[in-house]
């Protein structure tokens, strides 16, 4: 394996360096979107809990929207709640752009990634043929020429296997955060229903 890597020579690197950044990303995407650090599944309900007991504070608000993504966008809500329905919602909105923002970090540079692998595997390869065929002399043996040929074409395949991963990745985070943006939206709902039209807490409070 090491040999065919030196054989391929400079193009070889920018599919290394592109492979370790695929793979810090899709490590460092799979961590941050857990759905528990997104969306814990008991916040909307002790939000609904406080708000009852009339123990919402600016501190309690405050490590609300630390909590996580949605307890960012349930604060928005809360910061207004002496305001009109539409004036919270507003700021509820604000905050989901800012997630939606956040989610979304790194997520269209692995796309990227996942997009140019092929094209640098096929620059490799065509680099590697020039190579070859620019150093043939008549009457070489066509055994070295074909050997050449066929390190050549390693370039191509490892671009091919650096993008199907990366592409795959892309794609599952990029519904993962659409789901868990439209989780939000209903629970902001739900806490708005509770707030501001005075909808039970018990019927608000199910999924």
């Amino acid at each position: 394996m090491f040999a065919i890597i030196a054989e391929l020579g400079w193009p070889v690197w920018p599919l290394i360096l592109a492979s370790i950044l695929a793979l810090a990303l899709i490590i460092e995407r799979g961590v941050a979107l857990q759905r528990k650090k997104v969306v814990p599944a008991a916040l909307l309900s002790d939000v609904l809990g406080i708000w009852r007991k009339k123990q919402l504070t600016s501190d309690v608000v405050a490590k609300l929207e630390a909590n996580s993504p949605l307890g960012r966008v349930l604060a928005a809500g809360l910061r207004n709640e002496r305001t009109n329905r539409e004036g919270a919602m507003q700021q509820i909105e604000a905050a989901g752009a800012v997630v939606a923002n956040r989610l979304t970090k790194n997520l269209t540079l692995l796309g990227s990634i996942g997009s140019i692998a092929p094209l640098l595997g096929l620059l490799g390869t065509v680099v590697g043929m020039i190579a070859i065929f620019a150093s043939q002399q008549a009457g070489s043996n066509p055994q070295d020429l074909a050997r050449g040929i066929s390190v050549a074409l390693y370039s191509t395949a490892l671009g091919i296997i650096i993008a199907v991963p990366s592409v795959l990745a892309y794609r599952y985070f990029r519904r993962l955060v659409d789901d868990y943006l439209v989780d939000m939206e209903e629970q902001a709902e739900r806490l708005l229903e509770a707030v501001y039209a005075g909808a039970r807490p018990d019927r608000t409070e199910r999924s």
